[in-house]
């Protein structure tokens, strides 16, 4: 067991160095566990902490983006991962890109001279006893720490296989070429946006499907036998478009039971979009999970009717992704309601992201820390606008029912747009003064927020029964 004032953390990537060195600031004793270099992953180099696996890009700086929005706010959180980022920036145009070896040699060098911090390269394949403790190993986790977590929280509770339909703003479709509707439901009334597609409309949609450029798999992970399998259940379109040319329409665009009410008609097939959040500014496209390329999902999707001028918030994807099914397992403290006393945090609780991965880790660190604050951050702001799409649950009001964050299927979270509460009132100007406006937003609630941090602090390091949302 952890001795008083002390933090075991698992995993050395972005999130648990940042949880690391965030707690070692407040006096916070910390054993840090990676693996690497003695145990490697598919992905991984070096053994180096924070090591960057993908791109060497952390996303804009422009803080008029959702992005550069969540770092204004980890710079102003003291971020030690976010500033060594800037100290290891090369040329990027508006984006962070880094030095990868510069960034996580850093890092590691920081680590190893706290004096707070005891590294420690060992695998763990049993969840430690230690509490509290930090699991931040990430979306390759080794599979025997993966098989006692599966067995300690349920099977049904932990994914491996990310499949991600691109997610379309509401206010960038057209909606009049729309209707709302479930299959079977009264025309005009339901869960769904239905896009009717007549028979050629279809048949240009199959076609671009399948001549459509993919991504290639990741070499020695995506293509093999195993992992190939485990896609069965959740095919890219363009998978399923190539089984037959009628497979879609009777498969996630079969029309059955909906009436398009411009025609008085039941349509060849549909295209049917989910809400994202209850206040519906963000829908996903169902059934949609892909490998083509960005571009090519831009290219092929603002085809479909109503979206001509349609603004991805993300686009699909699938590939291998260990995370857990955050809005089910996680409590208002950000611990497993199953294992309390651990912390998931990172890519393994679910998002997509370096910045997400680090703003994780950096939240998970503030709130076990010596004065935790009482206060979750404002879903107004960045970092509680991607809190709010883990822990929905913890920022809805009272009394109101869950909505679809906490009751359709659970994707990682990429920070958009699209999960920040809708202004109050609609604003002239067109989309950019409305991100104007929600930035504006943003910055005032979280000010407001970080002044109320030293009143709201619970006095008690053990963690409070239920955080609350802060005021925003």
């Amino acid at each position: 067991m952890n001795g008083p004032g002390s933090v075991t953390i698992v995993g050395g990537g972005l999130a648990g160095t940042e949880a690391a060195l965030s707690l070692s600031r407040e006096g916070v004793r910390v054993l840090l566990l990676e693996m690497r270099p003695e145990s490697q992953t598919g992905a991984h180099r070096t053994g180096n902490l924070a090591e960057l696996v993908c791109s060497n890009s952390l996303k804009s700086l422009d803080p008029e983006t959702a992005h550069g929005l969540l770092k204004e706010e980890l710079q102003a959180m003291g971020s030690f991962v976010l500033e060594a980022a800037m100290e290891a920036r090369i040329p990027g145009g508006g984006a962070l890109v880094v030095d990868r070896e510069r960034f996580s040699r850093h890092l590691t060098a920081r680590v190893g001279a706290d004096p707070h911090i005891t590294l420690r390269r060992e695998r763990l394949d049993l969840i430690p006893p230690d509490r509290p403790l930090i699991l931040a190993t990430g979306p390759l986790t080794h599979p025997a720490l993966t098989q006692d977590l599966l067995e300690r929280i349920g099977s049904d509770r932990l994914s491996f296989y990310d499949a991600i339909s691109p997610v379309v703003e509401a206010e960038s479709l057209d909606l009049s070429k729309l209707f709302r509707g479930d299959r079977y439901g009264s025309p005009g009334v339901g869960d769904y946006l239905n896009v009717p597609l007549d028979s050629e409309g279809y048949r240009t949609l199959v076609e671009d499907l399948l001549r459509g450029e993919r991504v290639p798999p990741h070499e020695g992970v995506e293509d093999r036998p195993e992992v190939l399998r485990a896609f069965e259940a959740c095919q890219p379109v363009e998978s399923l478009a190539e089984s037959g040319p009628e497979t879609l329409a009777y498969g996630p665009m079969r029309p059955v039971g909906l009436v398009d009410p411009g025609t008085g008609r039941t349509p060849h097939a549909v295209v049917q979009l989910r809400a994202e959040n209850r206040e519906e500014t963000a829908f996903n496209l169902v059934g949609f999970q892909t490998k083509l390329r960005y571009s090519e999902q831009d290219r092929i999707f603002r085809k479909l009717p109503g979206f001509s001028e349609a603004h991805f918030l993300r686009y699909g994807s699938l590939h291998r992704n260990t995370f857990l099914d955050a809005p089910r397992v996680l409590g208002p403290d950000l611990s497993l309601l199953r294992l309390p006393g651990v912390y998931p945090t990172g890519q393994m609780v679910g998002v997509e992201g370096y910045t997400e991965s680090i703003a994780l880790g950096r939240l998970t660190a503030l709130y076990l820390g010596p004065r935790p604050p009482g206060t979750l951050p404002p879903a107004t702001t960045a970092v509680g606008a991607l809190l709010r799409a883990l822990v929905p649950s913890a920022y809805r009001p009272e009394g109101e029912p869950p909505g679809p964050e906490e009751t359709g299927p659970f994707s990682p979270v990429n920070l958009h747009f699209g999960l920040f509460p809708p202004l109050p009132s609609r604003v002239r100007g067109g989309k950019s003064e409305r991100r104007k406006a929600l930035v504006a937003r943003a910055r005032r609630d979280f000010a407001s927020w970080r002044e109320s941090l030293n009143a709201d602090a619970h006095p008690d390091p053990a963690r409070p029964s239920r955080l609350r949302p802060g005021r925003g």
